[in-house]
C-alpha cells in the first residue's frame, strides 16, 4: 500500500516547519519532535508513523541542525539574557551554571540586549558552537526567535518569560503583582501607581494582571493614568518616578515591576524633595541583594531564582533526551515588607 503523495513546495515559498506538521496532523509541535525522533520511545508508534505520513505528504525535511544537536550532544547549555549588568540576570545566570555543572553540563553565555535581531544572532552563534540546547531569559510576546526554535525542533527552555508551547520555568507573577498591591491595600493605600514595565515581557504582564485582580477585588478602579510604562532599568524608573510625582492627586503609593525601576523610583522622590515611606510607598520586585542593604530598604517580592534555575536546567535536560516539554511550571513568590511601606495617612486622599 503506497503512502500519502509528497506535495512539492512552490517555488519561492517557504520550506515546511515542525509547526506546519503540527497543524496538518491536529497535534502540539512537541508531539510531531517525538514522532520524528528515532531514539524516542514514542517514534514506534501508530500515531507517530501517522505523523510521519503527513510531514512526507507536505514536503516536511527534519532542520540538520537539530539532528547534530540530538547525534553530537556537547554536555554544553547555551543561555541567552538581556543582559549581565542586570542583577536579576547575573543572578540567575550563576545560579543555571551551578544547576548545569550539577549535572555535567557547562554554560555557554550570550547578551541580547532584549533586541529580537541580537537574539537571534547570538542564540545563531550558540548553536553554531554545538551547544546541546538553549534557556532563554528573552523571549517576547510575540514569539520571535523562540518561535523559530520551535519550528526548528532546537531543545530550548524559556526562564522567567512563557511564550506559546515552548517549556517555561517561571515565577507566578500574577500572584506576585497580587501579594504586592494587596500589601498596599491592606495598609490604606487607594491610589496605587504602577510602574509596569515592558510590553514584550510576559513576566511583566503578568504582574500588571496580579496588581489589576487585587484592585478589583478591593472595589477600587483600574486607572490608566496610574500605570506609567517602563523598562526594567533603574533611569527608566526614575523618569516614572518623575511623572507620578507630578499626577495631581498624586498616589500615596506605587509598585514597580522589578527592583531596579523601584531604586529609580527611591531616586526621583529623592530628587523632589519627599520622603520615601512617608510621601510615597513603595513595593518593588525580585528581592535583589541590594534591595534589602538599602539606607531605606526595599519592600518586594521575592522570586526563588535557584529553584527556577534547576528546574530550567532538568527540564532542557530531559528535552535534550527527547521527552516532552509543553508545560509551563510556575515557581510562588514571596512577600517580604520592608520600610519603604507603611500605613496611608488617616486624612490621605481615598477616592
Amino acid at each position: 500500500m503506497s503512502g500519502p503523495k509528497r506535495v512539492p513546495a512552490e517555488a519561492g515559498t517557504k520550506p515546511p516547519t515542525i509547526a506546519d506538521v503540527a497543524r496538518a496532523a491536529a497535534v502540539s509541535p512537541s508531539t510531531v519532535s517525538r514522532a520524528l525522533n528515532r531514539e524516542h520511545r514514542f517514534y514506534r508508534s501508530p500515531s507517530a508513523a501517522r505523523i510521519r505520513e503527513v510531514a512526507e505528504a507536505i514536503g516536511y525535511a527534519p532542520n540538520p541542525v537539530a539532528a547534530n544537536l540530538r547525534r553530537q550532544q556537547t554536555n554544553t547549555i547555551g543561555v541567552l539574557v538581556p543582559r549581565l549588568t542586570d542583577t536579576v540576570m547575573a543572578m540567575l545566570y550563576e545560579e543555571i551554571a551551578d544547576a548545569s555543572l550539577k549535572r555535567g553540563y557547562h554554560t555557554l553565555v550570550a547578551t541580547t540586549h532584549d533586541e529580537p535581531g541580537r537574539e537571534r544572532e547570538s542564540g545563531e552563534v550558540l548553536l553554531q558552537r554545538r551547544v546541546d540546547g538553549l534557556i532563554l531569559t528573552t523571549a517576547r510576546t510575540d514569539g520571535g526567535y523562540c518561535a523559530d526554535l520551535t519550528n526548528k525542533d532546537v531543545p530550548h527552555v524559556l526562564a522567567l518569560r512563557s511564550y506559546g508551547d515552548s517549556a517555561a520555568v517561571v515565577g507566578d507573577d500574577q500572584l506576585g503583582g497580587y501579594l504586592a498591591t494587596r500589601h498596599l491595600i491592606d495598609l490604606g493605600h487607594r491610589r496605587i501607581a504602577l510602574i509596569a514595565g515592558p510590553g514584550y515581557a510576559s513576566s511583566a504582564l503578568g504582574r500588571r494582571a496580579g496588581y489589576e485582580e487585587a484592585l478589583r477585588e478591593a472595589g477600587l478602579p483600574v486607572d490608566e493614568r496610574l500605570i506609567l510604562p517602563s523598562t526594567f532599568s533603574m533611569e527608566s524608573g526614575e523618569q516614572a518616578g518623575q511623572h507620578l510625582l507630578a499626577l495631581s492627586p498624586r498616589p500615596s503609593a506605587a509598585f514597580a515591576v522589578n527592583d531596579n525601576t523601584a531604586i529609580g523610583v527611591l531616586a526621583a522622590v529623592q530628587r523632589a524633595g519627599l520622603r520615601v515611606p512617608e510621601d510615597l510607598s513603595l513595593v518593588g520586585y525580585n528581592d535583589i541583594p541590594l534591595a534589602s542593604r538599602l539606607p531605606m530598604p526595599l519592600t518586594t517580592v521575592r522570586v526563588p531564582f535557584d529553584a527556577i534555575a534547576k528546574a530550567a536546567v532538568d527540564k532542557l535536560i530531559d528535552l535534550i533526551a527527547g521527552a516532552t516539554g509543553d508545560a509551563c511550571h510556575p515557581f510562588a513568590p514571596t512577600l517580604i515588607p520592608r520600610r519603604t511601606t507603611v500605613r496611608a495617612p488617616a486624612c490621605g486622599d481615598s477616592d
